[in-house]
C-alpha cells in the first residue's frame, strides 16, 4: 500500500524524525527543505535520509549549509552536501506540489520564492498578502519555511508543516493518500526562537 509522506522543516531533528518515520512506515517520504541547519544531529539526519531514500525540495537554509561549505567544513557529510546540492525546487505528483517556502501564483516560479517566499509579490511590507491567501491553483501545495505561524492548514489549497521542531515545537508531517496530519513533540529546545 503506497503511503507517501511529507515532512516539515527537520532542522537535523533526526530523534523526531526518527519517530516520525517509525510511527508512520511511508513508503515515499519527501522532505519540504531545510534538512540540516540548526539542529543538532545532522549525520544522523543524514543516516535516516538514506535509509528511508527520501526525497527533498531546496530549502533556504540548504542553500546556507551549501555556501558555507565553500568557506569551511561542511556541517554534513560530504555525499549529503552533494545531495544538496541536486535537490530540485519543487516536486509535483498527481494533484499536489511540493516546495519549501512558496509558488509564484501568477507564473513561473523563482528560487528565490520556493527557497524564500512568504507574501506576495514579496516580503518587503506586512502590507502584502500571503502567496497562499492569492494563490488559486488546483494542486494542494505542501509547504514548509514558516515556524513562526505554525501548522498552516488550508486544505485542499495548501498545507504548511512547519511547526517548530527545532524551536521546541513539533515536527509535523501529512499522508497524502489518507488525507492525514501527524506529528510527534521535539524531545528538546535545540534552537531559542
Amino acid at each position: 500500500m503506497l503511503r507517501t509522506l511529507f515532512v516539515g522543516d527537520v532542522h537535523s531533528c533526526a530523534v523526531e524524525l526518527e519517530m516520525l518515520l517509525d510511527a508512520v512506515q511511508p513508503t515515499r517520504v519527501i522532505l519540504l527543505g531545510d534538512v540540516f541547519n540548526k539542529g543538532p544531529m545532522p549525520q544522523k539526519t543524514w543516516a535516516l535520509i538514506q535509509k528511508w531514500r527520501c526525497e527533498a525540495v531546496l530549502g533556504n537554509h540548504d542553500l546556507a549549509v551549501i555556501g558555507a561549505a565553500s568557506t569551511q567544513p561542511p556541517r554534513v557529510p560530504i555525499d549529503a552536501l552533494d545531495w544538496l546540492k541536486s535537490l530540485p525546487l519543487l516536486i509535483r505528483g498527481g494533484g499536489w506540489v511540493a516546495v519549501h517556502a512558496g509558488l509564484n501564483p501568477e507564473g513561473e516560479t523563482t528560487e528565490i520564492q520556493a527557497t524564500r517566499l512568504r507574501r506576495w509579490p514579496d516580503d518587503s511590507s506586512k502590507e502584502h498578502p500571503f502567496w497562499w491567501e492569492v494563490y488559486r491553483g488546483s494542486d494542494l501545495v505542501v509547504y514548509g519555511h514558516d515556524a513562526a505561524r505554525g501548522l498552516q492548514d488550508r486544505r485542499p489549497h495548501t498545507l504548511g508543516l512547519d511547526s517548530g521542531c527545532v524551536y521546541g515545537g513539533r515536527l509535523s508531517g501529512y499522508i497524502l493518500e489518507e488525507d492525514r496530519l501527524v506529528s510527534v513533540p521535539a524531545q528538546a529546545t535545540y534552537r531559542p526562537v
